[in-house]
């Protein structure tokens, strides 16, 4: 199979595209032949060795991948051979024309998602449905301010907002990535490099302040969104993809007793299979009735995945990209 490799935790330039032998496909494991791999922007940071945690090396990039089951181990019931199926392959394994993956990993794919959604959308819409629901509890009608709205984390946190009822303000830095979050249910959109985010959600949502502020986004945009937030306004920490975790003033906190609360969806899914997995059913379902609806992104060749990421890292990206074998 055609693969890309890591072999150091290194620049992304170092990454090599290799033929190699295709992984055993042993009992209770599913064989996935990959039309479309997920690019997100952690998978930039876990070849540079810049994420908490490290695979072993060497090893494939990629968490998310999409296309037809070739193979069944033992004891497989779930899904048979030329199922259309999409899964989460954890830190590793995804940026491959091949991918085995335990049965349970394995889902149906909607007929509403094209192989290249389905591998890009599951990251995404999961941490926003984890942080809005689980986390925030948010009610229909609320405020929600979402930074770095036309990206793939950030659009995602607007189309879920906006289907639980949220009024949505995306806070994006160009034109097309503002575009993208209204076309996904925003009710307003801020210009970032011209406009004072806090000043501005501040005066959309009615002068008192909005209810929550998804951040992926971290550094200086944090900071100000924090000063965005009602009293007992309740801000999410999703990431950092400025590169600068921000430093909340706690004083802005205790003043108008405000929130802060964080969002691990990864360390929480591991602990917690069952209730992920209803989660991710839900939100297929919602798919599935156009309730949501996940960008169709960008593809790109294998050969190309430094680039790929590199647009990831460099925060180029509006809405998501997918390595095509």
């Amino acid at each position: 199979m055609r693969a890309v490799l890591c072999t150091e935790f290194a620049p992304l330039d170092r990454l090599q595209v290799v033929e190699q032998e295709s992984p055993p496909c042993g009992p209770g494991m599913v064989r996935i032949a990959v039309t479309a791999s997920g690019v997100n922007f952690v998978d930039g940071l876990i070849v540079q060795g810049l994420y908490q945690l490290k695979p072993k090396l060497p090893f494939i990039p990629g968490g998310e991948v999409a296309g037809t089951v070739a193979e069944v181990g033992e004891g497989v019931t779930s899904v048979a051979v030329g199922d259309r199926v999409f899964a989460s392959a954890g830190l590793a394994g995804g940026f491959a024309s091949e991918a085995v993956v335990p049965a349970a990993a394995a889902v149906p794919t909607p007929d509403a998602l094209s192989d290249a959604q389905a591998a890009t959308f599951v990251q995404s819409y999961v941490t926003a449905r984890f942080a809005l629901e689980h986390r925030a509890q948010a009610q229909a009608g609320q405020w929600l301010l979402v930074l770095g709205a036309g990206g793939g984390v950030g659009l995602g946190a607007v189309d879920v907002g906006s289907a639980m009822g949220l009024q949505v303000i995306a806070a994006a830095s160009s034109a097309d990535k503002r575009a993208a979050a209204t076309a996904h249910g925003a009710v307003a959109v801020i210009d970032t490099t011209t406009e004072d985010a806090k000043v501005r959600a501040r005066e959309l949502a009615g002068g008192d302040g909005v209810d929550l502020v998804y951040d992926p986004v971290g550094g200086t945009a944090g900071e100000q969104a924090l000063r965005a937030l009602r009293d007992d306004g309740q801000f999410l920490v999703i990431g950092f993809a400025s590169g600068d975790i921000p430093k909340l003033p706690a004083n802005q906190v205790l003043l108008r007793n405000r929130r802060v609360t964080g969002v691990d969806w990864g360390g929480w899914a591991v602990h917690h299979r069952d209730e992920n997995r209803a989660i991710l059913d839900s939100l297929v379902a919602d798919i599935a009735a156009g309730k949501l609806h996940p960008v169709e992104p960008a593809v790109m060749p294998l050969d190309r995945a430094a680039d790929a990421l590199r647009d990831q890292i460099e925060r180029r990206v509006t809405g998501k990209v997918a390595l095509v074998p």
